[in-house]
């Protein structure tokens, strides 16, 4: 299960069913789960946790130093979950203690290649980044999200449940759950339909979400009246409410 050609620091922590490829490089303090592959040549630094049943492709660095000129070696973490597809040369980086110190990826994610997660970013479930995504330090991506290729965010950017983000994307503000973005920089261009009904939502809720864009984006409102407006949708359509939790939150302000 493990090539000859590996090298394993001695304290790292190994289910024995983990595989590891030719020349991958498995530093001190990491931990890997059960049913995780690693392929060649990959590098892994700790402190790093990965759960059970992940891919980890050639190339990728996982668990690297975050590119922070105020980190000074402390001894932050990246946590990952389940069953993640991590594809070749992607780099994932631990967080910084000025934050709370913690990269964060849930579980079923597709990173594909080329892609990277800063330091102390929080990546939620069934997330896809395409190739050449870039995240920036501290942003949050809720479940389900799309990235398209080469989208860049800016740090601290929120992106929400079932947002898709078109190829080239620019992001410097929220892309709140539901909304199809595009362009440098992103603009909203209605939400993300087909994906809801893929994802088994019924087209009264899609309806319902649409009336919502449409009041935030095409009302003419002031946010603050907008939030209003859709706080007494949600009562008839719970659907919303991911939306209305993430109007509500602070963060860099939505594109609009």
């Amino acid at each position: 299960m493990i090539h000859p050609s590996a090298i394993i620091d001695p304290s790292a922590e190994l289910d024995s069913r983990v595989e590891v490829g030719p020349f991958a490089v498995i530093g001190a303090q990491v931990q890997i789960d059960a049913g995780t592959r690693i392929g060649p040549h990959a590098v892994l630094r700790g402190p790093l946790r990965i759960g059970c049943d992940n891919r980890i492709f050639q190339f990728a660095s996982v668990g690297e130093d975050p590119q922070d000129k105020k980190y000074r070696g402390e001894p932050t973490r990246l946590d990952i979950g389940d069953r993640n597809h991590i594809r070749e040369s992607v780099t994932l980086h631990r967080g910084t203690a000025q934050a709370e110190g913690i990269t964060r990826i849930g579980h079923d994610n597709l990173f594909m290649a080329y892609t990277h997660v800063a330091h102390d970013c929080v990546i939620g479930n069934q997330v896809i980044l395409a190739n050449a995504a870039s995240l920036g330090g501290h942003v949050v991506i809720q479940d389900w999200a799309i990235l398209g290729g080469f989208t860049i965010v800016h740090q601290f950017c929120r992106i929400g449940a079932h947002a898709f983000c078109a190829m080239g994307s620019v992001l410097t503000r929220d892309v709140p759950p539901y909304v199809t973005v595009g362009g440098h920089p992103a603009e909203p261009h209605g939400i993300n339909s087909e994906g809801l009904r893929r994802r088994g939502f019924s087209p009264e809720a899609i309806r319902a979400i649409k009336r919502a864009y449409r009041t935030l984006y095409l009302g003419q409102l002031k946010l603050d009246e907008a939030r209003a407006r859709i706080t007494s949708m949600t009562a008839e359509t719970p659907e919303l409410q991911p939306l209305l939790e993430f109007i509500q939150a602070d963060g860099r302000g939505l594109v609009r």
